[in-house]
């Protein structure tokens, strides 16, 4: 189960942040999560708010974005969303690494990551925004 580590370092990049500045409450936590992670997306929330119920941050909301996958063919040149294996035992189609297209192995180009997108945050202090930074926000009310 490895949303458990993700909600950890998750949580740990978000309090580091909250202990250098002055910040009176996280709001809520967006993660951008790639198809190919292979993240539960309920298992992610659920480790979440265990991990946080004792910090600084265990009110905050836990948002999900979800990243398609998109896949590189280097034999047909191929670019787009990747096979999908539908009789896997699972809930929902598979993403495998295998061309829809000539059926070779492809490369995938997006979807693969998890990372944070934004906190939304109450702070008594104004923050500068940098376009194209960090995606940390404070929220005024």
């Amino acid at each position: 189960m490895h949303e458990l580590s993700i909600a950890s370092a998750v949580v740990d990049s978000v309090l580091e942040f909250v202990a250098e500045r002055s910040i009176k409450r996280v709001i809520a936590v967006r993660l951008a999560v790639g198809e190919l992670s292979h993240v539960e997306e309920e298992q992610l929330r659920f480790c979440y708010m265990a991990i946080t119920q004792e910090t600084p941050i265990r009110d905050s909301a836990l948002e999900i974005e979800r990243v398609p996958a998109v896949v590189r063919c280097h034999h047909c040149d191929y670019s787009g969303r990747p096979k999908y294996w539908d009789d896997a035992l699972s809930a929902a189609p598979v993403p495998t690494l295998q061309c829809p297209n000539c059926g070779g192995a492809v490369e995938p180009v997006e979807g693969i990551d998890c990372a944070i997108k934004s906190v939304r945050f109450v702070s008594d202090e104004p923050v500068e925004i940098i376009p194209g930074a960090s995606g940390f926000v404070n929220d005024p009310s």
